[in-house]
């Protein structure tokens, strides 16, 4: 199994950040956008922001791995 590369990384940390670590800044019930609270917003917004993330890293590591194979084939020597 490969490692994944650190853009990897840091794709899936955003929406875990976004949602577990930034309470304090948008705990608040108030200010409403579209008709829900601004904390169910946020959280709603990222449940759809969280899947581009996901997608942008498994688009960094196939095309890390195509990169590899390309690199792999390229040094073979043919038979």
């Amino acid at each position: 199994m490969k490692t994944p590369s650190l853009g990897a990384i840091v794709l899936g940390m955003i929406p875990f950040v976004a949602m577990c670590l930034s309470v304090a800044m948008w705990d608040r019930i108030d200010p409403m956008i579209l008709g829900l609270p601004f904390n169910l917003f946020w959280l709603l917004i990222w449940v759809v922001l969280t899947s581009i993330c996901l997608w942008g890293a498994y688009r960094l590591e196939t095309r890390s791995d195509e990169g590899s194979e390309s690199r792999d084939r390229k040094g073979e020597r043919p038979s």
